[in-house]
């Protein structure tokens, strides 16, 4: 893959199909090259041109050292999108890649043409603190669970009870999370970037057409907090998927891509 200098480091990406731009944003612990198993091909059959690319601290992007902020990863994508000058260019993000999306709606609308937010969130609830506070503990005392323990429990959070359910399904899926380390193995400083406060007044001020795209029983980014997004940011449409959980463009990427691709087709 080729690289692009940025904001003091060098971030991965990879270019393909023709028409108009789509970058594809991916959430924390992944690389970039997980959209390429459903939605590319998708974007590229609908006529888009793709660019995926490692976020700091994953793949064969650079991995400084230290605590990542949301706005350095919002540097980060913007400078890419000025490198390759496909600048407005339609945005697709998950997860952390939501969140980094919808940040850069907000303060580079000239550079987003459309934005779709996957399993997005502007806080974190109780529950959610909770849990970042208890896996950051973990990391701070050099706690490594088992990694067929790490798998299991990375599918039950990560998938909707349809896929648990499915005993040929959980078991691909298991053997996929343990190969993988539970796609957890990023560097520790992605673990900040949800440490972001509220930002639901902030996102009142994105003019850029978005998309909210809930999946019904994600445990990360429930549809309530999904919902919050798109009443923040005026105009919003908010659309909920049944029957997937947080991997939501991996468990059901028709239904998904189908939402992606009408959407952008508007715009």
């Amino acid at each position: 893959m080729p690289f692009v200098s940025t904001n003091g480091i060098r971030l991965s990406y990879q270019r393909s199909g023709d028409g108009l731009p789509v970058l594809l944003i991916m959430g924390s612990g992944a690389a970039g090259h997980v959209w390429t198993t459903h939605q590319t091909p998708a974007l590229h059959r609908a006529g888009y041109e793709t660019i995926v690319f490692d976020n700091r601290g994953i793949g064969a992007s650079d991995a400084p050292e230290g605590r990542y902020a949301l706005a350095d990863l919002v540097a980060d994508t913007r400078g890419l999108i000025e490198a390759l000058d496909i600048g407005p260019c339609h945005v697709v993000g998950t997860s952390m890649g939501a969140m980094i999306a919808q940040e850069l709606a907000l303060e580079s609308p000239h550079l987003v043409r459309s934005a779709v937010l996957l399993a997005t969130r502007a806080r974190a609830d109780a529950a959610r603190r909770a849990m970042a506070a208890a896996e950051q503990r973990m990391r701070d005392e050099g706690i490594e669970l088992p990694a067929d323990y790490e798998a299991v429990r990375t599918v039950l959070e990560m998938l909707s009870p349809t896929t648990l359910n499915d005993d040929i399904a959980v078991q691909s899926w298991l053997e996929i999370m343990e190969l993988t380390g539970g796609g957890r193995k990023s560097a520790d400083g992605q673990a900040w970037v949800g440490n972001n406060g509220d930002r639901r007044e902030a996102l009142r001020g994105v003019t850029v057409p978005c998309r909210a795209i809930a999946f019904a029983d994600d445990l990360i980014c429930p549809p309530y907090l999904v919902a919050e997004v798109a009443d923040a940011i005026p105009g919003c449409d908010f659309v909920t998927l049944p029957d997937c959980g947080h991997l939501g463009n991996l468990e059901r990427p028709e239904a998904v891509n189908a939402a992606i691709v009408e959407f952008l087709g508007k715009y």
